[in-house]
């Protein structure tokens, strides 16, 4: 399949560029997967739509204070790094993306808000990419990221991050710091409605996935297989997973939330379905054509046009059904991307 068949216009004032002016306080559309046909809601409706006895899968990372700007020693200029994961087990050096990358070479030294300098360690045949890895003569731990960092808000959200942002770009549920990036779609849940999810017999269960730029990277290939996605760790725990499996044997349905939970089960999951505890890397990526074996049911956010994240979506619902969802939540000012508003597939 070609990548331009998953583009759709786009006006660029329904990009939510801050949260709704309360949690939860938004558009939810169900998607019928088999019949392609939409309802309109509103997130307080979620509970009416889910079934008691589905079992719910969160993702609960946390996001880091990864967007970290720097002065280059030698000129004086200012150099952002979006800190990805570290390359080494004493927190020292780190994969970081970089803007304006040609001109940050091996060698250059770069002086963060704290006073800390870094060192740009990378090869000689790495300098062509974005991505820099940079080191420092410490251990790189949270409490350096809360001095030096911002929270790393999207680029399609044209604003510096502010203290509204502290708190809306984390779910209420985040435990595991890790996160390059928020998994957007659990933003929507507040603590009193997952209390009536779990009053109704709904189970609520946790993962973590830190999610990196394999999520987020755009496809810069004409033909979809051959994208290459960018490598994510996550972790299941033994009772997750048991819970999980006695669920699917149970014939009770899976809702995954966000599109990196429904990467986490896909991922931890052997060929019959059956999930596995542990904590592994993936770089799975989901077209039409995939056949998924854990995940009965999504709940996810509106992807941007051409990304892997409609292309996942398009692959659980059918391309046709998610673009023409798409076209009418144009049509009804929903709110796309991260700060947006929501939909439930089942």
């Amino acid at each position: 399949m070609q990548t331009k068949d998953f583009y759709f216009d786009l006006p660029e004032d329904l990009i939510a560029q801050k949260p709704s002016g309360v949690r939860g306080d938004d558009k939810l559309m169900f998607l019928n997967r088999t019949t392609g046909d939409v309802e309109h809601h509103v997130m307080a409706d979620l509970v009416d739509l889910v079934d008691e006895g589905t079992l719910m899968v969160f993702n609960n990372s946390r996001v880091r204070r990864s967007r970290c700007y720097a002065i280059k020693n030698s000129s004086g200029r200012e150099q952002e790094f979006l800190f990805l994961n570290q390359m080494t087990s004493d927190g020292t050096t780190w994969n970081t993306m970089v803007k304006g990358a040609k001109k940050v070479k091996a060698g250059g030294e770069y002086t963060f808000k704290d006073g800390s300098v870094g060192v740009i360690v990378d090869n000689e045949a790495d300098k062509g990419t974005e991505f820099r890895t940079i080191s420092f003569p410490f251990n790189i731990d949270e409490a350096w990221f809360e001095r030096n960092g911002h929270i790393p808000l999207p680029p399609y959200i044209r604003r510096e991050d502010d203290d509204t942002d502290s708190e809306r770009y984390q779910t209420v549920y985040a435990k595991e710091t890790g996160s390059s990036a928020a998994p957007t779609a659990g933003l929507h849940f507040t603590e009193p409605l997952l209390e009536k999810l779990k009053a109704k017999g709904i189970d609520l269960e946790w993962v973590t996935l830190h999610v990196g730029l394999g999520t987020f990277l755009p496809v810069r290939s004409d033909n979809i297989e051959d994208h290459k996605m960018h490598e994510e760790w996550y972790t299941v725990s033994e009772d997750t997973a048991r819970k999980i499996n006695e669920a699917k044997s149970e014939g009770r349905k899976i809702l995954a939330v966000g599109t990196t939970s429904v990467r986490t089960l896909e991922s931890a999951c052997d060929d019959d379905g059956v999930v596995k505890a542990g904590t592994r890397s993936t770089r799975i990526f989901m077209y039409p054509g995939y056949k998924f074996k854990v995940v009965d049911q999504m709940f996810t956010n509106f992807h941007t046009p051409e990304s892997t994240l409609i292309m996942l979506v398009s692959a659980f619902a059918g391309r046709e059904h998610i673009l023409s969802a798409y076209q009418k939540a144009v049509e009804n000012r929903y709110r796309f991307f991260s700060y947006g508003d929501a939909m439930l597939i089942k």
